[in-house]
C-alpha cells in the first residue's frame, strides 16, 4: 500500500535493557512512519538493534511508566500513534487490519473514531493463552495523535482518547515471561510498584484484604477465566498470580507498620 494513500502512523516504544526482545518487537512495525524509541539507560545490545530500525532514539531517566509513555508519544509527529512494548509483537494480521484503518481514515471512512483497542494474547509455556485470565485483555494501543493523552497509574499505564473508539479483530502477540523463574521475578517487580500506588491513594490493607483478594484472583483466573481447560499450566499461572496479588498487600501492610513503628520512635 502507498503510503500516500493512508493516513501516517509512528510507533512508539520505551525500552531498558531489552537486547533478548526488542528485535521481534521492531521487525513486526517496521511498516510504519516512524519508529520512536525512548531509553532510560541500556547497557545491552538494545541501542544497537534499535538503530538498525531508526535514528529516532531519545535517552529519559526512568520517571515512571506513564511519565515514560507521555513523554514518548510527545516525540511523535504522524497522523496516528501505535505504541507497542519490547516484549510485543504486531502479528501480521493486526497489521494488515492496522493499514487498512488507516486507509479508511484517508478517506474520511471512520472520522469519529479516534482509537482502537488491541487484544493482546500471551505467549507463555509454549502456549498461546486464549484461555485463562490473561484472555481478553483489550488495550487502547493505537490512537489519533491529535486526541490522546497518556495517563494512569503506575504501574498501569493507560492510554485516554476524545471521541469514539472501537475493537481491532487482530492480536497483538505478548511475550510476557519467558519461564516460570522471570514469571516470579516479574511479578515480585510489579508487585512493587503497585505497592507504592496504593500507598499514595491511601489504601491500609486489612487482614481480610490480603486473605480474600489473592483466593478472588484465583478463582478468576481460575475459574471465572476457564484457566482450568489449561491443566496443570492454568493451575500454576492461577497460583502466582494469587501469590502476586497477596505480596502486594502484605508489602502495603509492612510500609504502613514500618512507618507507624518509625512514627512511635520519634514520639
Amino acid at each position: 500500500m502507498n503510503e500516500t494513500s493512508r493516513s501516517t502512523i509512528s510507533a512508539f516504544i520505551v525500552c531498558c535493557n531489552e537486547e533478548r526482545q526488542i528485535r521481534r518487537c521492531l521487525e513486526s512495525v517496521a511498516w510504519c512512519d516512524e519508529i520512536i524509541i525512548v531509553d532510560s539507560g541500556s547497557t545491552d545490545k538494545t541501542l544497537e538493534i534499535c538503530r538498525e530500525f531508526t535514528k529516532k532514539i531519545t535517552h529519559k531517566d526512568w520517571q515512571g511508566y506513564v511519565k515514560q509513555k507521555r513523554f514518548a508519544l510527545e516525540q511523535c509527529s504522524s497522523d496516528w500513534v501505535l505504541n507497542v512494548d519490547a516484549d510485543e509483537e504486531v502479528s501480521p494480521e493486526l497489521k494488515a487490519e492496522i493499514l487498512n484503518i488507516l486507509a479508511d481514515d484517508r478517506k474520511g471512512l471512520r472520522p469519529t473514531v479516534n482509537g482502537y483497542l488491541l487484544n493482546r494474547v500471551v505467549f507463555f509455556l509454549e502456549r498461546w493463552w486464549r484461555k485463562g485470565g490473561w484472555h481478553p485483555e483489550y488495550r487502547l494501543r493505537l490512537c489519533r495523535r491529535s486526541a490522546t493523552t497518556w495517563g494512569g497509574q503506575d504501574p498501569h499505564e493507560k492510554a485516554s482518547v476524545t471521541g469514539a473508539t472501537a475493537r481491532c479483530a487482530s492480536e497483538l502477540h505478548h511475550y510476557s515471561f519467558t519461564d516460570l523463574t522471570d514469571y516470579m521475578r516479574r511479578m515480585n517487580t510489579l508487585s512493587s510498584n503497585a505497592t507504592h500506588t496504593l500507598l499514595n491513594r491511601g489504601v491500609r490493607p486489612s487482614l481480610m484484604a490480603i486473605t480474600l483478594r489473592p483466593l478472588a484472583r484465583f478463582f478468576k483466573f481460575y475459574v471465572t477465566r476457564k484457566g482450568y481447560r489449561e491443566g496443570t499450566a492454568g493451575f500454576i499461572v492461577a497460583v502466582i498470580e494469587a501469590i502476586s496479588v497477596f505480596l502486594k498487600y502484605a508489602k502495603v501492610w509492612e510500609a504502613v507498620k514500618v512507618r507507624s513503628d518509625q512514627g512511635k520512635d520519634v514520639g
